[in-house]
């Protein structure tokens, strides 16, 4: 998923689009109070610049981050260092102004610790791939083929290797809030997904008793 969001007004960043739509990642700037409102910024990265966002907001920003999956990369001045504390659940930061070179190679190294997504637009879990740009999926080398929501909930958990989801949270990610199925969808769809993946003895999709599933890293 390599898409990014600069949520920044200030001057020059068309020089960091170039760069980054350069590196093969769709770019999307915003001002901060665009943020909540757009329902397409559910991928990829954000690129915050602080001197448009208080501390509350990038707080607002991260918890946002968290709820979709989103990557968060704070901009802040050589003045605003100090308020960058260990504790800022951030997944990287950068000083403005800089070197737009370097802080597209910190994009894309966040992309790539956070999803597994590399310049390829590939997500790789062991021997399972997931090309992102053709909605292609193979287990050692051979394809698979899957329903388009079977991809898409694949696809999530893959970007998310580890963390555990329930399935009202895989509702809400994959089918959307205004979806009113019931979670024993999610069940059918990973045991459809598991029926055409986890051949010769492979495991990718584990089953968290009483809570839902969760993507092994580098399957089994």
């Amino acid at each position: 998923m390599r898409s990014v969001a600069i949520i920044s007004t200030q001057p020059g960043t068309e020089a960091l689009v170039t760069a980054l739509e350069g590196a093969g990642l769709e770019v999307t700037v915003l001002a901060p109070r665009d943020v909540r409102a757009d329902d397409q910024l559910l991928a990829g990265a954000y690129v915050v610049d602080c001197r448009d966002v208080s501390r509350s907001g990038l707080k607002a920003l991260v918890e946002h981050g968290d709820e979709h999956g989103i990557a968060i990369i704070a901009l802040v001045t050589l003045e605003m260092l100090n308020h960058v504390s260990l504790e800022l659940p951030i997944d990287d930061f950068a000083v403005v102004p800089g070197d737009v070179a370097e802080l597209t190679r910190r994009v894309e190294r966040v992309l790539w610790r956070r999803y597994g997504v590399d310049a390829e637009n590939m997500v790789v879990c062991g021997p399972l791939s997931i090309d992102l740009s053709n909605y292609r999926v193979a287990v050692d080398g051979e394809g698979i083929i899957l329903t388009f929501k079977e991809y898409e909930l694949l696809r999530f958990l893959a970007m998310n290797p580890g963390q555990v989801f329930t399935r009202e949270q895989l509702l809400n990610r994959v089918w959307g809030y205004d979806y009113f199925g019931g979670a024993r969808t999610v069940d059918v769809h990973i045991r459809r997904i598991r029926s055409k993946i986890e051949v010769r003895g492979r495991v990718f999709i584990e089953t968290v008793r009483n809570v839902g599933y969760r993507m092994i890293a580098s399957g089994r």
